[in-house]
């Protein structure tokens, strides 16, 4: 069995064909989907999904691409109006099996210290509820693993980590587990490869990002959860192990981090 532990089924892509893919999902033997939040706009919708089809399940967060959404100015900004909103699902729905999508990008125009304040808003909302945390980094992991820092009881996974063994270490180190996703498959990316390969099979997670984070060749298409397969197969491959060994340790992990998952 494999688990797509961040695909976004819930997108506008899939509205031709979500049934058909989920179908395709399950032939292929990717039996869990979870399906990260961006946006308090998007939960209920997130939280149909997962009651209609068996096996998926979501999160609920705010994508540090959405803060800006939510607001006409960062002044107008208050999170407290979504507290009851996330509590309420959280207590009501079993598949909410964790807070997020959110993070750090240092690469969007949104005030880095806004970011921040969102992050740790998060943060404190897993921390109260005993949920993990998907987390987003772009170019920001310094100040990541600062907020991190003051939560040590918070865990949760490093949604398409690619960097440098030293940070994969680092993130591990402080209980966060690290998504595996279709940078794999690019033999440009030979740090991640190299960090990824190296690190305990016990700290990597399986994730496509659909239909976002294509695989190599499949630039400028859609990306699919069934590509899980693929991704599964390039791991196997850097790590000299059976394909089986892979989904086996990285479905354990899954179920391990996000304890609400059947």
């Amino acid at each position: 069995m494999l688990i797509d532990t961040h695909c976004h089924m819930d997108f506008a892509a899939f509205d031709s064909d979500r049934n058909a893919v989920i179908s395709q999902c399950r032939q292929l033997g990717v039996e869990q989907l979870i399906c990260p939040g961006v946006s308090p706009q998007q939960w209920p919708k997130l939280d149909a999904l997962a009651k209609r089809y068996e096996g998926v399940a979501y999160a609920v967060g705010i994508h540090p691409w959405f803060i800006s959404s939510l607001a006409d100015t960062p002044q107008a900004f208050s999170l407290a109006q979504y507290d009851d909103q996330l509590k309420n699902i959280v207590a009501g729905q079993l598949r909410c099996v964790a807070i997020g999508e959110c993070g750090l990008d240092a690469k969007i125009d949104v005030p880095l210290a806004l970011q921040q304040e969102v992050l740790e808003w998060h943060c404190h909302q897993a921390q109260a509820l005993q949920l993990p945390l998907i987390v987003h980094c772009v170019k920001a992991h310094n100040e990541m693993l600062q907020c991190l820092n003051n939560f040590p009881e918070v865990k949760g996974v490093i949604h398409a980590f690619s960097g440098s063994i030293e940070l994969a270490e680092n993130y591990w180190q402080r209980g966060f587990l690290l998504g595996v996703g279709g940078t794999i498959t690019y033999e440009r990316a030979s740090k991640t490869r190299s960090s990824l390969s190296a690190m305990p099979l016990e700290s990597l997670l399986l994730e496509t990002d659909a239909p976002d984070m294509p695989l190599q060749g499949q630039q400028g298409h859609r990306n699919s959860p069934v590509n899980l397969v693929a991704i599964a197969q390039q791991l196997a491959q850097l790590r000299g192990i059976s394909v089986e060994a892979v989904a086996e340790a990285t479905s354990r992990n899954a179920k391990g981090l996000f304890g609400r998952l059947s």
